[in-house]
């Protein structure tokens, strides 16, 4: 059905939780807001860095901005690793290139990380696109990044396209763009949140998704 996949990156390729979760508390430790349990922070993966700053803690842009520098602190040199590959994807990967798929990451995390994080765990080789967001949030939201990501891809008909992700953020960047999407639901975000989101498909597992392609 779809020949260009588009992955993202946060709680569909990776369980990048513990390295979010400890960036986002020692931005916030930095800052001077105390947030004891890292569990609540949880809403932090998966939309844009500088929105979820904003929205949560009702800070200005130019604090968000700052919250954002203190978080890249930890995670450029820990959290960037405090992360798992979910079981099955590099299987899943594998065996969608060899039947010939275009492979991308749309990621909102930024684009050199996630190229890192990918090369890290030895995936890298899987994808023809690795696009993320900018370090000076030019590029933050999710529509952009499928955008930008179908361009460099060389995509043009979005018929064959499909997102996959586990956030409402992907099902509705990908609607706005005009692309068919998959809500996974291993990652973070519930059935609730893609169903109403408006997700084309929904995957349980991992092995769901190659059934939803």
């Amino acid at each position: 059905m779809y020949s260009t996949l588009l992955f993202d990156l946060d709680g569909t390729l990776t369980d990048s939780a513990p390295g979010i979760l400890n960036s986002v508390s020692y931005a916030l430790n930095k800052f001077g807001i105390e947030e004891q349990d890292k569990d609540s922070l949880r809403h932090f993966i998966g939309p844009p860095l500088i929105t979820e700053f904003k929205r949560s803690f009702g800070v200005s842009d130019e604090d968000a901005k700052k919250l954002v520098s203190f978080y890249r602190e930890y995670f450029s040199t820990k959290g960037i690793f405090e992360n798992d590959v979910y079981v099955g994807i590099p299987e899943l990967l594998e065996r969608l290139t060899n039947e010939g798929k275009q492979l991308i990451v749309a990621t909102s995390k930024p684009e050199e990380f996630a190229i890192k994080i990918l090369e890290h765990f030895g995936i890298a080789k899987y994808f023809t696109v690795i696009a993320g967001a900018t370090m000076n949030e030019s590029r933050t939201s999710k529509e952009d990044v499928i955008k930008y990501a179908l361009e460099k891809g060389k995509v043009s008909d979005l018929a064959s396209v499909v997102m996959i992700g586990d956030r409402e953020y992907d099902v509705i960047g990908a609607k706005k763009i005009g692309v068919d999407s998959i809500g996974v639901l291993y990652g973070y975000g519930s059935l609730k949140e893609l169903q109403t989101a408006g997700a084309t498909h929904i995957a349980g597992s991992v092995e769901d998704i190659y059934k939803s392609i």
